[in-house]
């Protein structure tokens, strides 16, 4: 968002054992710690932040054969390259850029991460928010996590299970916010292809273009081409990507939606109303709010075009989601997290 002021301190980590030195570094100053990966999704407060940054550069992608090789310092990781499935298990380490992990699978033939292409960010971060995007999320595929665990100063490994995802959550977080760094992360793919039906934006992009081909590459360019047409590159505009999540609906309150017309999405990950589409029916799409420019593409998008402090962004989410709930009835959630002092 090219907001927020100065840390105190940056460290950046390239190998396991720098992480414990990291915070060693930290708590002789008594200071907190932010890891900060890629920082798409991250927004900074004017006030800076009075500790340290600690920024994962541990990079790496590779197959686990079945001895449990590229296990981190001493740690047992994830064993059996493959499964009676087929399954393939590759560990990324966790400075890894995310789309280069979904190149790689694709490379290969797997299924699994391939409708998560070209979603900013390191493959650390994956796991925190289990990233989703057209119809599949991380949390699909991912088998394990390696982790330094700040409060007990040790390497463990924290499985799918132990994660206790949900929609854009896990305990990394919620509950154990702060409390892990992700040194490396466990997926497991397999030779296929995803089921039909596709989300609707794919399902759209296929007929329109009169496409047949459904493997992972193919999926891969589909997505990619969607993403670029609706979403801004946050390398060339300043925006974090999607600023809200959308409402999960039980199926009650589906059901009462859709009494009341709205489009309630309903598919293998529950029953959803688009974010985007309550912004675009209070009349705000395309509109400059305090110098955040509501995306005409994708209004759950914000771009900063003037925007000169955080609290021109503070001022343009509380009139969207004070627009939204005089409407709907229905509360927006922001989803880049803040680096703030209050919480650290």
């Amino acid at each position: 968002m090219r907001l927020g002021g100065v840390a105190k301190y940056v460290i950046e980590v390239e190998q396991p054992a720098e992480v414990p030195e990291a915070y060693g570094f930290a708590a002789q100053r008594g200071l907190p710690v932010f890891v900060l990966g890629y920082g798409a999704n991250t927004i900074g407060r004017d006030d800076g932040f009075d500790g340290v940054i600690v920024i994962n550069r541990m990079r790496g992608i590779g197959e686990i054969d079945g001895g449990g090789d590229m296990g981190v310092d001493g740690v047992d990781g994830a064993d059996g390259a493959n499964a009676a499935d087929g399954t393939r298990r590759i560990r990324v380490m966790g400075g890894e850029y995310w789309d280069a992990v979904v190149e790689y699978s694709v490379n290969r033939g797997w299924t699994g991460i391939e409708a998560l292409s070209k979603i900013p960010g390191l493959a650390a971060a994956a796991p925190v928010q289990n990233i989703g995007a057209y119809g599949q999320q991380v949390s699909d595929s991912l088998v394990e996590i390696e982790v330094y665990d700040a409060v007990e100063g040790a390497f463990m490994v924290l499985t799918k299970e132990e994660l206790a995802f949900d929609y854009r959550k896990s305990i990394l977080n919620t509950t154990a916010s702060g409390r892990y760094f992700v040194i490396s992360v466990t997926l497991g793919l397999a030779p296929g292809q995803m089921a039909r039906p596709f989300y609707n934006s794919i399902e759209r992009y296929i007929s329109e273009h009169g496409i047949r081909d459904y493997s992972p590459r193919s999926i891969r360019e589909i997505v990619s081409a969607i993403r670029a047409e609706k979403l801004p590159d946050p390398t060339v505009q300043a925006s974090a990507g999607s600023f809200f999540h959308n409402i999960y609906l039980t199926e009650t309150e589906a059901e009462a939606a859709e009494d009341k017309g709205y489009p309630v999405h309903r598919g293998q990950d529950g029953n959803k109303l688009s974010a985007a589409w309550l912004i675009e029916q209070v009349g705000l799409k395309g509109q400059l709010l305090h110098g955040m420019r509501v995306s005409e593409k994708a209004p759950l998008v914000l771009i900063n075009e003037s925007a000169k402090s955080y609290e021109d962004l503070a001022k343009a989410r509380a009139e969207i989601m004070g627009k939204v709930y005089d409407k709907f009835g229905y509360w927006l959630e922001q989803e880049p997290v803040e680096i703030t002092n209050e919480s650290a």
